[in-house]
């Protein structure tokens, strides 16, 4: 794969216009959205689908219901993506408990007041309207899959002959809390949400105080998040409650688990004697009321804080796959913590379930859990379930892309990107072979944090979100 600039701005360019003009049939690598440059450079990335813009559907000749439970970045870019590759015939059915969906990517900037949750929301109108996709706000209580049919909180009974699950992330009981806990004193604001407002409340009533926060191990729900939090409440705290001020990041992780040289600067140098990292920690244990934190150290040692704010990260899994749940109770859960759904990353098809195929967050297949990812992950499944109705095989060698912004002060920003490819020696995605670096090589990250990226930012989340949403 060429890494040169040329060479990806001209992909970029007509990925851009493609995903502008779709309907021309089954196009898998419309499924690539814009990243930027190697050298920052990303000034021709201002693609923003139009209102006005209009879709043709496919013309394939396929008959088939299928049933899309989950209406966030993976479920409805899959439902969209249905429609348009697999035709008028194939109808889609979006299962969702909640009227609209509020975007988890930049919600960290509601914490410093950067945006607000209004700004996040996006409705389900367009899919519905643009795509003929049939919108069924209600919870999944069950999966007959020897029947074929979902069965939902209303009392429908969905048949399918497909299903595609993209529940997201459920949080568990953790450090001595509970999820009355998370909804009241102590928010993980991990689902953006009332907890965000609620910790953006705790956050502008501290004074120079102590701000703890908690990281899980991985995997969890987008790798460099908590670090970007971090940096965002500890620029917030140093412009507007002084430099006494402190953030205290308590890693279960060995080191940090994304973009690491960037945010191991943010800590020790733009954040200085605010940011207080900790990597390695065991035994955490929170208390509510008090707001104190103990832990054991990397070593062993136990330490202790008195915080004025504390933002656990609790671990989470898949939606269901608690005992009891409806996806454990289908046998979907079949990692082996029992915590994620294995998939066949060329179909996203459950290993555990024929027909069932489970994508974004709540999969396990090798990608990070994020929101871009998610994006890629609903076309690739989209793209081989229209193969798969037309009695083909899947891709054999699919191809997607994750980028993310992280700010890290309230006017600059980092990124990282990769594109993945399938190992079909090894049955999983891995990053791709770029020009000296190997298959499998590690994600590229912007050489410098800057005010540009930070623009940027905006555009590329606009676009993706205009992609997912239409």
């Amino acid at each position: 794969m060429k890494s040169d600039n040329n060479t990806l701005k001209s992909r970029r360019r007509l990925v851009l216009l493609a995903t502008a003009a779709l309907g021309a049939g089954l196009v898998p690598s419309l499924g690539r959205l814009a990243f930027a440059d190697s050298d920052g450079d990303d000034d021709d990335n201002h693609y923003e689908e139009s209102a006005n813009t209009s879709f043709t559907l496919a013309n394939t000749g396929l008959n088939a219901k299928i049933v899309v439970v989950g209406g966030g970045m993976a479920g409805a870019t899959l439902a969209k993506y249905l429609r348009l590759w697999g035709g008028s015939g194939v109808a889609v059915t979006l299962v969702e408990p909640n009227a609209s969906y509020t975007s988890n990517i930049m919600s960290n900037l509601v914490l410093s007041g950067s945006r607000s949750l209004s700004t996040l929301g996006y409705s389900y109108g367009s899919l519905a309207a643009k795509f003929g996709v049939t919108v069924k706000q209600a919870f999944v209580t069950g999966i007959d899959s020897t029947a074929k049919a979902v069965l939902l909180s209303d009392g429908t009974r969905l048949p399918y002959d497909r299903l595609v699950l993209a529940p997201g992330v459920e949080f568990m009981n953790a450090y001595g809390l509970t999820q009355s806990d998370y909804a009241g004193t102590t928010p993980h604001a991990w689902q953006a949400g009332p907890q965000t407002a609620e910790l953006a409340r705790q956050l502008a009533g501290m004074s120079n105080g102590t701000f703890v926060m908690t990281i899980p191990k991985a995997p969890y729900r987008c790798p460099p998040g908590p670090y970007e939090r971090a940096c965002i409440v500890a620029d917030y705290l140093k412009t507007y409650r002084g430099a006494a001020s402190k953030v205290i990041v308590l890693d279960e992780n060995a080191s940090i688990q994304a973009e690491r040289e960037t945010f191991t600067t943010a800590f020790g140098v733009t954040h200085a004697g605010v940011v207080q990292y900790e990597a390695g920690v065991t035994g955490i244990a929170i208390d509510p009321v008090t707001k104190v934190v103990s832990y054991l150290d990397a070593v062993g040692t136990p330490r202790t804080i008195n915080a004025q704010v504390v933002n656990p990260i609790p671990p989470h899994r898949a939606t269901g796959s608690s005992a009891g749940g409806w996806l454990a109770g289908a046998g979907l859960n079949n990692s082996a913590d029992g915590r994620w759904c294995v998939v066949d990353v060329l179909s996203y098809e459950s290993t555990a379930v024929p027909g069932i195929h489970v994508i974004g967050d709540a999969a396990s297949c090798g990608l990070p859990k994020a929101g871009h990812v998610a994006n890629q992950e609903a076309k690739i499944c989209a793209d081989a379930i229209v193969r798969l109705l037309a009695g083909q095989q899947p891709d054999p060698a699919p191809v997607a892309n994750s980028a993310c912004y992280s700010p890290i002060t309230a006017s600059t920003a980092s990124w990282l990107t990769a594109v993945y490819q399938y190992d079909a020696v090894n049955r999983k995605m891995v990053v791709a072979a770029n020009g000296g670096n190997p298959l499998g090589a590690a994600p590229t990250a912007s050489a410098t944090v800057s005010n540009k990226n930070y623009r940027n930012m905006s555009t590329w989340f606009n676009t993706l979100m205009g992609d997912s949403f239409a």
